[in-house]
Parts: structure tokens; C-alpha cells; sequence
């Protein structure tokens, strides 16, 4: 069941009836033995920002592993810019335009900011209606990220964890995707780089690019979201508008709250 409150105002991507660019159907994951996801439906269009809610151990993570094609055994159909993904490699994956920024961040600690920067370069890219896509250079990050602007030369492991987090969506934003799978943006780092990272957001959806976040912070989902899943033990719960998920004390209830 999906419950969904009446009401809601905002107005969203998928009421301006977009195509999706990831139209996922019932997506299954396992770990060894372990099944972890469980027909997971899920669709993220141009220029939308959703947020995939849910607590620790809910099957988040698992769930952009399947989709970036990083676990062994999964099962279902994923579509990314028309091309069916199901069973591609990661590298054909992010090749294609789907970025993937992962909890851990992943940096390269020996390497300097510009050299991290310079790891995730890849080359222009246009929408099917042959229109660019945002290009991003360092000189645009450090714009978007003032903080790494003002440490370029800084080596990855003398970083903060949140300076380390904004390095590791830079670099993915090198490679150009169209859509940014974005894992826990504001979990363990400090508030002033949670707004930050809420602003960061809201700018790359006012340039086009579309986001999949994971989140367990409902104040964050509600200042940069759309559309919101609720997911939990591997199952799509909830869907809808994050207003209505907002509104929804029931759902918040059982799914959300710690």
C-alpha cells in the first residue's frame, strides 16, 4: 500500500509530465544468500529533485548498488536516458551520464583536490532533444563549492569529512551527468555544510540536472525534494509529493522516525 495525503501544492516534474530519465520495475538485490530489495519501483525525471526516505538498514544504499550495477546478484529492469542498464558494468553505467556520489565519499587521499577534481573528467554531453547539458569545470565548482575553491591544492586526506563529501560530488559532476545519485548528503557532517550541500542541490536542479537522493533527515528531503519514497525492509511503502509525505503523520510515523 502507498498512502498519500490530499492537498498537495507543489507542483513537480512528473505533473509536467516529463519523460523519466530512470524508470526502475521491480528491482530485487541480494547480498550472498540475503535478499535485501524487494521489487522496488521507482522514477526520477529532467530536472526533478527525489528524495528515497527511509532509516538505517532500510535498503537505501542497497538500492543505488543495484542501480550502478556494483552488486553481483540483482534481478528487475532499469532504464537510464532510454537505454535499458539492467545489466551493465558500473564504468558503462557512468559512462552513459548517471553519477553516483556513495556514502563513504571514496576520495583519493593522496591525491589534491585539482587532481581529484581531474579523476572524474569526462566529455560534453546533450539531451535527446540535442540541447547541451550543464558542462562543469573546476572553475564552476569552486563556485558552487567556495569552500574547495579556497583549498585546491590541498591534499584529499588533510580534509574535513564534510570538505571530503563536497570533493566527492565535485568530482562526480565532472563526468557531466545527467542525473546525480546522491547517497546520505547530509549524514555526519557538520550544519553549516548540510546548508551547503541543500543550496549545492538546489543549484544543479535550477541548471537541469536531476537528483536521486537518499535520506533519513526530513527537514533536509523537505528543503530540496520534490517527490519522496518511503522505503523499508527492501519495500516501496509510500510514494509521492514531499508535501504529501510531509503531511502524512502516519507514514512518518512507522517509517521514519527513530
Amino acid at each position: 500500500m502507498r498512502p498519500a495525503a490530499e492537498g498537495a501544492v507543489r507542483q513537480t516534474a512528473i505533473d509536467a509530465g516529463r519523460e523519466a530519465l530512470l524508470d526502475v520495475k521491480a528491482l530485487n538485490a541480494w547480498y550472498g544468500a540475503a535478499q535485501i530489495l524487494f521489487n522496488v519501483d521507482l522514477q526520477v525525471r529532467r530536472g526533478e529533485v527525489v528524495a528515497l526516505m527511509g532509516r538505517n538498514g532500510a535498503g537505501k544504499s542497497t538500492t543505488f548498488k543495484a542501480l550502478m550495477g556494483l552488486l553481483a546478484k540483482r534481478r528487475g529492469n532499469v532504464s537510464f536516458m532510454g537505454h535499458d542498464i539492467s545489466g551493465a558494468q558500473p564504468h558503462e553505467i557512468a559512462a552513459r551520464g548517471l553519477g553516483f556520489v556513495p556514502e563513504d565519499r571514496r576520495i583519493f587521499t593522496d591525491l589534491t583536490v585539482l587532481e581529484n577534481l581531474d579523476v572524474g573528467r569526462q566529455g560534453k554531453r546533450h539531451w535527446p532533444d540535442n540541447t547541451a547539458a550543464p558542462i562543469w569545470t573546476p572553475e564552476r565548482l569552486f563556485k558552487l563549492f567556495p569552500n574547495l575553491g579556497e583549498m585546491p591544492n590541498r591534499l584529499g586526506g588533510r580534509m574535513s569529512g564534510g570538505e571530503q563529501q563536497m570533493l566527492t560530488v565535485a568530482r562526480t559532476l565532472m563526468g557531466n551527468p545527467y542525473l546525480v545519485l546522491l547517497d546520505e548528503p547530509s549524514e555526519g557532517v557538520a550544519p553549516v555544510i548540510v546548508e551547503q550541500m541543500a543550496h549545492m542541490i538546489l543549484e544543479l536542479k535550477a541548471e537541469g540536472v536531476s537528483i536521486l537522493l537518499s535520506e533519513q533527515n526530513m527537514h533536509f528531503a523537505e528543503l530540496v525534494s520534490d517527490r519522496a519514497y518511503v522505503l523499508e525492509k527492501g519495500q516501496i511503502r509510500f510514494e509521492g509529493t514531499i508535501d504529501e509525505l510531509a503531511a502524512n503523520d502516519a507514514v512518518r510515523q512507522a517509517y521514519l522516525s527513530m
